[in-house]
């Protein structure tokens, strides 16, 4: 029997095996390449991220080379597309690290993006499993190699604010004061035996003899403030506050599209603005932010930040979103030992405690053992502490005439709080999943009564808990 031929004569079986064969290696090329989707670029003091996001897992390879300071990283089994082009025109001036980019196809399946960066960098390059309404994601984070110390940050910022505050007392001629005068130069000359009559009272013209006079009982009034000098010291109240979200995690959204990580910054930069210009029986308030632009922050991070800074407060900001729209009222929340107070604040906390998983945490980097670390670190002590803070801070949101979604601070064991040693609190502001709170949060009027209403809650948390005691001076 003659075999079927093809039609170039080839017998049909030796067809079929190379058809075979064609079919199976273009099963192994469309499953090991990868479409580009999107890319994204978050510049931000602390460090700049790059999201290339893609249909597949990506494959990469990195060399950082310096003088001058350049990142190359090959991206394996994909080809250039429009969307990769795209991250050149992201990278903007103002960008900390990155100064521009290149990006082309470097050989078959391999695409070569060539990092010009303004200073040396620390790069970390990990991928991240879909999540949320993310695909697979290539993340590259570039950290300085000398990072900035934010106690450093703080105090350079208050002393640059200082002449200004100081200026119309300093420009003021100090009233006169002959014994604080005569003290202070007997105080900064040499250890030495005493005249039994000091020369200054036996100079004085035409007057008698008189007893010596006792040394005064209470200390000399302090010279005038001048600001900036190192004779003056000032004890720093410092607030941690901790816009939630950012970056790759924009938090909830709202039936208009309002993103709960727009909204937590303005809050929070609002309530920056009252903090800096107060003060706590004398001693000048400074607020820290965990985030002051749009990029992500682990939750461990947030936690290690304020406590770097020893911040006396720690107030976590954020937005409510519920499945239902019905859902109304703002909330204040502590750290619960025991277990959440209700069931609706073990959803909220369990929620909020998967931000890492959708910002992006690259897994088994220092940021994981920190929070490891944390964990079972919390104190009665704070959880009592936070509660007074809490419900001061309450009452002032339910004077400002806002719906309250608990009349009472509640608690579950949010990640965020779990500071041992600062008072904390965690604040919903408003439910954003509701169209008429949305409005809300979008009005500057509401963002100012409620940045007036935290800051008059710390106000009275401090007038009965004065801060403690602290080296931490300038």
């Amino acid at each position: 029997m003659k075999k079927a031929q093809n039609p170039d004569g080839a017998p049909r079986r030796t067809f079929l095996k190379a058809g075979s064969l064609v079919l199976l290696l273009g099963v192994q090329e469309i499953a090991r390449g990868a479409t580009i989707m999107a890319v994204r670029v978050w510049p931000a003091t602390d460090y700049t991220r790059v999201t290339i996001e893609s249909d597949g897992r990506l494959q990469t390879q990195q060399l950082v080379v310096g003088s001058p300071p350049r990142l190359a990283v090959d991206i394996e089994g994909i080809e250039l597309n429009p969307a990769l082009r795209d991250l050149v025109g992201q990278i903007k001036p103002g960008d900390p690290y990155i100064n521009g980019l290149r990006v082309g196809q470097y050989a078959p399946n391999v695409v070569r993006i060539v990092f010009d960066l303004k200073q040396a960098v620390q790069p970390q390059v990990f991928s991240l499993a879909p999540i949320a309404a993310y695909r697979h994601r290539l993340v590259l984070d570039l950290y300085p190699e000398q990072p900035v110390d934010p106690m450093e940050a703080l105090i350079a910022e208050r002393l640059r604010d200082a002449p200004r505050a100081g200026s119309a007392v300093a420009a003021a001629p100090p009233a006169a004061d002959p014994l604080g005068d005569l003290m202070a130069q007997q105080a900064t000359r040499p250890s030495a035996p005493q005249p039994s009559a000091p020369p200054q009272v036996a100079a004085a013209p035409a007057r008698p003899p008189v007893a010596p006079v006792p040394p005064p009982v209470a200390p000399p009034p302090p010279p005038p403030r001048v600001a900036a000098t190192a004779s003056r010291t000032d004890r720093i109240i410092i607030v941690a506050l901790d816009p939630g979200h950012g970056g790759e995690d924009p938090g909830a959204i709202g039936p208009n599209g309002t993103r709960e990580k727009d909204i937590v910054l303005q809050v929070a930069h609002r309530l920056r603005d009252r903090i800096n210009a107060g003060n706590v029986n004398g001693s000048p308030m400074r607020a820290f932010l965990t985030r002051d632009a749009d990029f992500f922050v682990p939750l461990g991070t947030r936690v290690q930040k304020a406590r770097r800074v020893q911040a006396d407060l720690f107030v976590s900001i954020h937005a409510d979103a519920f499945t239902t729209p019905a859902a109304r009222g703002a909330s204040v929340f502590a750290l619960s030992q025991s277990g959440a107070s209700s069931s609706a604040a073990r959803w909220l906390a369990n929620k909020e405690n998967q931000a890492d998983k959708v910002g992006g945490l690259n897994v088994g980097a220092h940021e994981v053992q920190v929070q490891r670390a944390l964990l079972d670190m919390s104190t009665t002590a704070q959880i009592n502490d936070s509660l007074k803070l809490g419900s001061a801070m309450l009452g002032e949101i339910r004077n400002i005439g806002a719906r309250l979604h608990k009349p009472q601070v509640e608690q579950a064991g949010f990640a965020v709080l779990k500071a041992p040693d600062i008072p904390s609190v965690l604040v919903e502001t408003a439910f954003i999943s509701n169209p008429e709170e949305e409005a809300n949060l979008r009005s500057t009027k509401y963002q100012e009564d409620l940045a007036d209403a935290l800051m008059r809650g710390i106000q009275r948390y401090f007038a009965q808990n004065p801060p403690l005691a602290r080296s931490r001076q300038l």
